[in-house]
């Protein structure tokens, strides 16, 4: 329900802010360019949806390699005590659960165009766990709220942008980024916790969590101590062997079990384009929704009221400037890559804001696209409260990147 009142207000929105524009500007050319945005944005979303085809059918077919061969087991058998406990209705044997882990390693890793058929596949198989086919499970909205907020540990596409772009120390934005991404994923997981009356004290979620925490320092240290160069090929090296590793691992322990590979592929891969085809509707529904409002000026409107609330307390507002990437990334990933890169060309790749812009945009994943995405792809109209704590582990991203900004970067 809670998608149906978002994209009712984006339409109205930019309704009643284009007619303000005309009353007040005289702007009429208003109306050409939203109503253009509605065809741009659909051409967007399909091209979106067929574009994953490829993707999808070489991911779907490399998991169904690793189901039969039992690789999934393995990996249930290493992190399942934690899933188990913060995914109370699936089965720990349960294919669901192997695919939500695989998901969640291709994100830590920046691997966008693995997470996402891992994540469609996972949605599937939770789907199949759901009672009621129309209305999001606990499970589901877990999983999609601990995707939107979208914990990294090696953002390989930010560093890649400022060694573009000439920075003179292009992974300076990297432990803001992973405290942040870090932080944001937690209040996501507390927050429907909250609501599911899941009990985080629990000895061995702790023992993760503070394990996690351990882990992350130490990647910190190492990375911190290397030259910026050397780290970014380093990082892009690490992330892309271990997906590579899990892909021969699967092939490997297929051929022990004496599985026929090739076959088993071809049977997973079947299900990519019939996936792929079903969430084109509600993608193009929620694109056009969010381009409409962008086009009419919205995300303009609601960055100046905040800036100018800034400056009238007296507070320092060096952080205005970047500001449009941190709330544009919810809507459209894209976009808020787009306003990244504006930023850091406007105020200056090495700039206070520039690097708040990279923070911003690395520090969480598309909300509304992801929920779309995901929900469109089982057939979810009835999304409970899953938009409310993701927006929270959206709003406590953007805080908290501002924070840390001031204290890494002035």
């Amino acid at each position: 329900m809670a998608l149906n009142y978002v994209w009712i207000f984006f339409f109205m929105a930019a309704f009643v802010i284009g007619i303000a524009k005309w009353l007040i500007d005289g702007d009429a050319t208003i109306f050409p360019a939203i109503v253009n945005s509605t065809f741009d944005n659909a051409k967007a979303a399909f091209e979106i949806s067929i574009g994953l085809t490829g993707v999808m059918t070489l991911w779907l077919g490399l998991m169904n390699i690793g189901e039969k061969a039992g690789f999934i087991k393995v990996l249930s058998k290493l992190i399942g005590p934690f899933f188990v406990r913060i995914f109370p209705e699936v089965p720990k044997d349960h294919p669901a659960m192997g695919s939500i882990m695989m998901n969640y390693s291709a994100n830590m890793l920046g691997l966008d165009n693995a997470a996402t058929p891992l994540g469609l596949k996972a949605m599937k198989e939770l789907q199949e766990l759901n009672p009621n086919k129309e209305t999001a499970s606990n499970a589901q909205i877990m999983f999609l709220v601990l995707n939107t907020a979208g914990f990294t540990i090696i953002p390989i596409s930010i560093i890649a942008y400022r060694t573009q772009m000439k920075a003179a120390a292009p992974t300076d934005v990297f432990l803001p980024l992973l405290i942040t991404t870090y932080a944001a994923t937690t209040i996501g997981l507390i927050t429907v916790a909250l609501y599911q009356k899941i009990n985080l004290f629990n000895k061995v979620i702790i023992a993760y969590l503070s394990g996690l925490i351990g882990v992350l320092a130490a990647m910190v240290y190492l990375f911190k101590s290397m030259p910026s160069e050397e780290m970014n090929r380093i990082s892009g090296i690490v992330a892309n062997l271990i997906i590579f590793s899990i892909i021969i691992g699967f092939i490997v322990m297929a051929m022990i079990k004496k599985i026929n590979v090739y076959e088993a592929f071809i049977d997973g891969a079947k299900e990519g384009f019939g996936t792929s085809i079903k969430i084109i509707p509600y993608l193009v529904g929620m694109l056009v929704a969010i381009g409409v409002f962008r086009a009419a000026g919205g995300m303009d409107l609601i960055t100046n009221c905040i800036s100018d609330v800034i400056r009238y307390t007296g507070l320092n507002a060096d952080f205005v400037p970047a500001l449009p990437t941190g709330l544009m990334k919810p809507f459209s990933g894209s976009g808020a890559r787009g306003l990244m890169l504006d930023c850091m060309k406007t105020s200056g790749v090495d700039s206070f804001a520039g690097k708040l812009a990279c923070t911003f945009n690395g520090s969480s994943d598309t909300t509304f696209y992801i929920l779309a995405l995901y929900f469109g792809s089982v057939g979810i109209k009835n999304t409970r409260y899953a938009l409310v704590p993701a927006l929270v582990a959206d709003i406590a991203s953007i805080i908290i990147s501002i924070l840390l900004a001031y204290l890494f970067f002035r």
